[in-house]
This record gives C-alpha cells, structure tokens and sequence, in this order.
C-alpha cells in the first residue's frame, strides 16, 4: 500500500487543474470543478457547522440570505438545499427552492408539500458547486 503526503497539489500544464481518472478509465473530472465550494448545516435556524460562509441573512419565517466568504466567479453555479421536516409536522414533503443569486450570495425559500404556507424548518443544508473568483 502506498501513501502520498503533500500540503499542495499543483497540475503540471495549469496549475489551478488538476484532473482525476474516473472510476471506469476512460473518463476524466476536474478535481476543482466536483469541490463543494460553500455549506452551511442549520439546527433550528442556527449554523452548526459551515465553509466559506460569512453570514445568514434571516429574512422572514423559511427565507433566508447565505452569505459567502469567497465570491463565487458568476451567478450560474449550482446551488441546492435540503431539509427536514419539524417534530410538528413529520410527515410533510418540504421543499425549498434558491432565488436572487449572485457572486457573494443567494436566497432560499423553504414550504410544506401540504400547505402554501412557509415555515422555518429544525434541520436544513444547503451546498454550492461551481467556480470561486
């Protein structure tokens, strides 16, 4: 078995690119494209754990700003959420949809399946892949 220990890796033709073998062999992927560039895990509205984030705006009930610590390059990268339902209401589907992206921030908006009306929900995530600045 072999080990490689290193603080850096740096790619040979640029050095921000670094490519890695697919697991069939015949494809590659950019190590830094498939990086998560930002997360944030929340426990009934409080951050429990995060990276790259400076800051929550809360907005309303289920509305809320996550603020990066490092721009992203442009506003068309991915940004997803996901959570889970309260003690209250166990057995609603909530949904969360992410609106008003931009280089340093973006807004998402959490439901119930059963209902129009938002709430804030105990447990939530959200993750953005895409290009840092």
């Amino acid at each position: 078995m072999s080990e490689i220990k290193t603080d850096k890796f740096t790619g040979t033709s640029t050095a921000g690119s670094i490519l890695v073998t697919g697991e069939g062999n015949s494809t590659t992927t950019n190590l830094q494209q498939g990086l998560c560039k930002h997360w944030t895990q929340l426990d009934t509205q409080v951050v429990t754990d995060s990276f790259n984030q400076t800051s929550i705006t809360d907005n309303d009930a289920a509305d809320a700003t996550y603020n990066f610590t490092n721009t992203m390059s442009n506003a068309h990268y991915s940004a997803g959420a996901l959570s889970c339902a309260t003690t209250t209401n166990p057995y609603s589907t909530l949904g969360f949809f992410t609106d008003m992206p931009s280089t340093a921030s973006y807004r998402t908006h959490a439901f119930y399946s059963t209902t129009s009306r938002t709430s804030d929900v105990e447990r939530s995530c959200v993750n953005t892949f895409g290009d840092l600045a």
